[in-house]
C-alpha cells in the first residue's frame, strides 16, 4: 500500500524536489490572498466596487509580471528572474500593510503583484529544464501540489491568525516566506541550460505564440476557465461570509479543503491518466465540465452542504484541468522562447484577475450570487465547447 502511495513520485529529479519545496513555503505563507477581499471590506472598510477594482489592479500587476518574466526567462535565465522575484516580493509585502488609502493601496498591489508574478513563467521553464519528457506532467503536479498543499494550510494558519493576532500578521507572514524561499532558490538550485552557450550554438527561436493560432484558440478557453475559478478566491469568500454567515477561520477551513484534497488525490490521479495516454484537451474538458457543474450546485440554495459540495467539484476539475493544460503549453512551446510560451500561458489567469473578481463582485452585487454563479456556469460551458472545437482542430 505504502508503496503504491510513493511510485508516482520516483523518478523525479533533485530539481525539482527543491523547486517543489521552495514553492510550498512560498505557498504556505501566501495567506494575504484567499483573505484580501475580507481584509479590504472588514478592515479598510472599502466598498464592494473599491475591493473588485483593487482585484482589477492585482491583475493589471499579474500581466506586467508575467510579461516580464517571461522575456527575462529566455533573456537571463529562469534562475535569476525566480531569486530576483521572490526578494523583491518579500520587501514589498512588508510596506503594502501599512497601506490604507485605495488608489495608493490599488498602486501597492499591482507593484506587488508585478514583481511576484514574474516568479510563474520562470517557475514553468525551470521545470521543463529540470524534468525528462516522461515524468514531466507529473513534475508539473508535484509542483501544484506543493503549491495547494501550501494553500490548505495558508488559508487555515491565515484564518487563525486574522482570528487571534491582526490582518498585519498575514503580511508580515508573507514577506518571510518569500524570503525564505529566495534563500533556498540561491543555495540548493542553478540553471542547467546556459542561455549564452545556447546562442552560440545558433539555436534560433521558433514560432512566436501570439502568432500561433491554435495556442491562441488554447489560450482564450483558458482565460475563461480562469475567470471563472478565480470566484473561489474573491467572490465566493464574500459569499461564504455574506449568505452562509461563516466568519474568518471557517472560511480558511473551506477553501483548504481545496489544497488537502489536491494534496492527497491529484498525483495518483494524474499518474494514472498518464499511463492510460489520454489525449491532454480530452481531460482539460473534462475537467472544465466539473468546474462548471460546482456552480450549478452551489446556485441551487446557500446552504453549508452545497458549498461543500461546489468546493469538492471544483477540486476534482482542477485536479483535471490544470496540470494537462501545464502540460500542453509546455509541448506546445519551442526551443529558445518556452519563456514566452509560459508567459502567455500564465497571462490567461492574470488576465482573468483583471476582470474575474471585479466582474464578478459588480454582478453579485446588481443581481445577486446565485445568479453569478448561473454566469459563471455558462463561461465554462462555452469553454468546453471551444477546446472541443480546438481538440478535433488537433485530431485532424
Amino acid at each position: 500500500m505504502f508503496y503504491k502511495l510513493i511510485k508516482p513520485y520516483q523518478g523525479l529529479s533533485r530539481e525539482v524536489w527543491f523547486l517543489a519545496l521552495t514553492t510550498l513555503i512560498n505557498r504556505t505563507g501566501a495567506m494575504v490572498l484567499p483573505f484580501l477581499s475580507l481584509y479590504l471590506a472588514n478592515f479598510l472598510d472599502f466598498t464592494v466596487p473599491q475591493v473588485g477594482w483593487v482585484m482589477s489592479f492585482y491583475g493589471f500587476g499579474s500581466v506586467a509580471g508575467v510579461f516580464i518574466g517571461g522575456k527575462l526567462s529566455d533573456k537571463i535565465g529562469y534562475y535569476k528572474v525566480m531569486y530576483m522575484s521572490l526578494f523583491s516580493t518579500g520587501f514589498v509585502f512588508f510596506g503594502l500593510q501599512y497601506v490604507s488609502e485605495f488608489s495608493v493601496f490599488c498602486f501597492g498591489i499591482f507593484l506587488l503583484t508585478l514583481v511576484a508574478d514574474a516568479f510563474r513563467p520562470a517557475v514553468w521553464v525551470a521545470l521543463d529544464d529540470y524534468s525528462k519528457a516522461e515524468n514531466r506532467t507529473r513534475s508539473v503536479t508535484l509542483i501544484r501540489l506543493a503549491i495547494n498543499l501550501g494553500f490548505s494550510m495558508g488559508p487555515a494558519l491565515g484564518g487563525l491568525l486574522i482570528t487571534y493576532v491582526s490582518y498585519q500578521s498575514l503580511f508580515w507572514v508573507d514577506a518571510l516566506t518569500c524570503i525564505i524561499a529566495a534563500l533556498i532558490i540561491v543555495k540548493y538550485l542553478r540553471q542547467k541550460t546556459q542561455i549564452k552557450e545556447e546562442k552560440k550554438k545558433g539555436i534560433e527561436l521558433k514560432k512566436s505564440p501570439y502568432k500561433d493560432g491554435r495556442y491562441l484558440i488554447f489560450w482564450f478557453a483558458m482565460f475563461l476557465i480562469g475567470f471563472t475559478f478565480m470566484q473561489y478566491f474573491s467572490t465566493i469568500p464574500l459569499y461564504y461570509s455574506q449568505r452562509l454567515g461563516l466568519n474568518e477561520d471557517k472560511i480558511g477551513l473551506m477553501l483548504a479543503m481545496n489544497g488537502f484534497l489536491i494534496f492527497l488525490l491529484e498525483m495518483p490521479l494524474v499518474n494514472s491518466l498518464e499511463k492510460g495516454k489520454l489525449d491532454n484537451l480530452k481531460i482539460v474538458i473534462a475537467g472544465t465540465f466539473l468546474l462548471m457543474l460546482s456552480f450549478l450546485v452551489i446556485s441551487a440554495v446557500p446552504i453549508l452542504g452545497l458549498a461543500i459540495a461546489g468546493i469538492v467539484l471544483m477540486t476534482f476539475g482542477e485536479m483535471l484541468g490544470f496540470p494537462f493544460s501545464n502540460s500542453y503549453a509546455l509541448d506546445r512551446s519551442k526551443l529558445g522562447n518556452q519563456g514566452a510560451y509560459m508567459a502567455m500561458y500564465s497571462m490567461s489567469f492574470s488576465f482573468a484577475h483583471i476582470l474575474g473578481p471585479n466582474l464578478g463582485m459588480q454582478f453579485s452585487s446588481a443581481f445577486g450570487f446565485e445568479s453569478t454563479w448561473l454566469l459563471m456556469g455558462a463561461i465554462c460551458f462555452i469553454a468546453c465547447l471551444i477546446l472541443l472545437i480546438l481538440q478535433r482542430k488537433e485530431a485532424l
